[in-house]
């Protein structure tokens, strides 16, 4: 409170971002007061939007308790504030689907003046349905053709905040319209909203997944794009390789269907990123990691093994995406170089003069000239009788005709051998939300959970039915990269014994004499053609540099 009444831009913005969070929930009426009359009283913008957003925090999840408050922010003149009123709406009935609530967010964003409260209205309405996800696309398909812009992104970001993790084929198709958009911002809510929905979904889910990375790396990759269409490119790419695709948008629980609390104000707050982007970070709020970690009584990891009763691809890591530019590499047509008209005659009086003389030598008869024709460089089937260029286009096309014919019988290998019907999976394991109801744990014969129904992810604590026999625990490595690679052909012992770091030292010490000897030749050459032409100067440089590293710069 006391960094608010400083009456700073940025600190009074995160004071009141600060107070909405340590009162989350709490329906404080006297911080409620402070904050309301404060927002009245400054005159930066700034703190009032982090002010309006802490009220908002404050009365997350007391549905109609916060009525009051909602009707008092409705009916103010500041659109700041007004703003707010949205995102406790939001807050308030975060997941019930609530009805009033609802008609309130419509009617607002079809009526306000403000084009920021319009915006935020839609995009209340996917924190109103996080328990219904299916129903969201439905209720913003006339919001997300309208005519105001600011209405047309806020249907997007609704959308992913409401479908995040689910994949719905839905929610996908709608986004994907509004990634032809016009206005640059629209894209930009667009790519963002579509990674939040295709997050840990594989090709088997959708097919649409690969199509989805190459867009993100192409529009980074394009010269000619938006700068905000870019900048959500880049969001999209960081959000749907979360945590090394490992980590998922969980604001509600798919199995219990509870809604999580920190999770949505990380999303409220993520949103604000329109203003100051520092705030996308609390995005990492609502991140969730997607493991099986499985723990015994000491808390440590034993080796044991549980089954995923589904098809391996169906819940794979999606395929690395080809480097960024690579649209342009691929789309790049080889073009033949140009040619004089002189030397195109030129070109065809050799080769009318080389016919002459193969027919001078058929008609005499010669024995052997059918072989000298062929072999010889003049011959028409040689190289240089073939038009220039031409023997390059035959050859890229018969390394496309094999490369061709490699995919497919691949493609024939991968169709004759049968996928396997379940997985094994070794502690710990990647498992996502949508794996989890295929999970059993009845092929370690020795550990099996406490809870015998898991129905979250996370730590999973073991029972150990032969605690008579001595355990083996997981052991943890490194994980694989590309610099561990190129150095594992290199001895461990090569950093380690004494003897190798004495070579060492010896070979950079010989280096670096060597060195000192031919700088110390060039300075006697330097003074040698110096005392010739005259000058005095020449003594003084003699001497070798103290620092080899100085060398560099003579």
């Amino acid at each position: 409170k006391n960094v608010m009444y400083t009456d700073s831009a940025v600190a009074g913005e995160a004071a009141g971002l600060a107070m909405g969070l340590v009162n989350l929930g709490s329906a404080s009426d006297r911080a409620l007061e402070d904050m309301l009359a404060y927002a009245h009283e400054t005159q930066h913008e700034k703190i009032i939007r982090g002010l309006a957003i802490g009220i908002a925090m404050i009365m997350c999840n007391r549905q109609e308790e916060a009525d009051t408050l909602i009707q008092t922010l409705l009916l103010d003149k500041d659109p700041i504030l007004r703003y707010g009123g949205m995102y406790t709406i939001a807050l308030a009935y975060c997941g019930t689907a609530d009805d009033g609530a609802i008609r309130k967010l419509l009617h607002v964003a079809v009526s306000d003046v403000s084009n920021d409260v319009r915006r935020a209205a839609v995009m209340g309405l996917g924190f109103l349905l996080l328990g219904s996800p299916e129903q969201c696309p439905k209720l913003v398909a006339l919001l997300a053709e309208s005519y105001n812009p600011h209405v047309r992104y806020g249907a997007a970001m609704a959308i992913g905040i409401s479908c995040a993790g689910t994949g719905l084929k839905v929610a996908v198709d709608m986004l994907e319209q509004l990634l032809g958009d016009g206005t640059d911002f629209v894209r930009q809510g667009a790519l963002i909203a579509l990674s939040m929905v295709l997050i840990q979904i594989s090709e088997v889910q959708e097919p649409r997944v690969e199509k989805v990375r190459k867009l993100f790396a192409d529009t980074i990759a394009d010269k000619f794009e938006d700068v905000m269409a870019k900048f959500g490119a880049c969001f999209a790419t960081g959000i749907i390789n979360a945590g090394g695709r490992n980590c998922t948008i969980t604001p509600r629980s798919p199995i219990t269907g509870h809604i999580d609390t920190v999770a949505v104000v990380g999303l409220a707050v993520f949103t604000q990123y329109w203003y100051w982007h520092p705030l996308a970070h609390f995005l990492a709020l609502s991140f969730t990691p997607t493991a099986i970690i499985g723990l015994n009584k000491d808390l440590k990891m034993p080796v044991f093994q549980f089954k995923s009763n589904s098809a391996p691809s169906r819940f794979a890591y999606p395929a690395k995406v080809s480097k960024l530019g690579d649209k342009a590499k691929s789309g790049a047509v080889k073009l033949e170089s140009a040619q004089l008209s002189v030397t195109k005659k030129a070109m065809l009086r050799q080769r009318q003069k080389e016919k002459e003389k193969e027919e001078k030598k058929a008609m005499e008869g010669v024995e052997g000239t059918t072989t000298t024709s062929s072999s010889s460089p003049s011959s028409p089937s040689s190289p240089s009788a073939v038009p220039r260029g031409t023997a390059d286009k035959m050859d890229t096309s018969d390394e496309k005709e094999k490369e061709k014919e490699d995919e497919k019988e691949k493609e024939k290998e991968k169709e004759k051998e049968p996928e396997a019907a379940f997985q094994v999976l070794q502690n710990p394991a990647r498992v996502t939300l949508q794996q989890l109801q295929h999970i059993t744990f009845d092929v370690d014969t020795r550990y099996i959970p406490v809870n015998p129904v898991v129905t979250r992810l996370g730590i999973v604590v073991l029972k150990d039915r032969k605690s008579d026999q001595p355990e083996e625990f997981v052991t943890p490595t490194a994980p694989p990269s590309g610099q561990a690679e190129t150095t594992t052909n290199i001895p461990a012992t090569q950093h380690n014994t004494p003897t190798t770091h004495q070579q060492h030292n010896n070979t950079t010490t010989q280096r670096n004499n060597a060195t000192t000897q031919q700088h110390t030749q060039h300075n006697n050459t330097r003074n040698t053609r110096n005392t010739r032409l005259g000058h005095g100067y020449g003594s003084h440089v003699t001497e070798p540099l103290a620092e080899p590293f100085l060398l560099n710069r003579f």
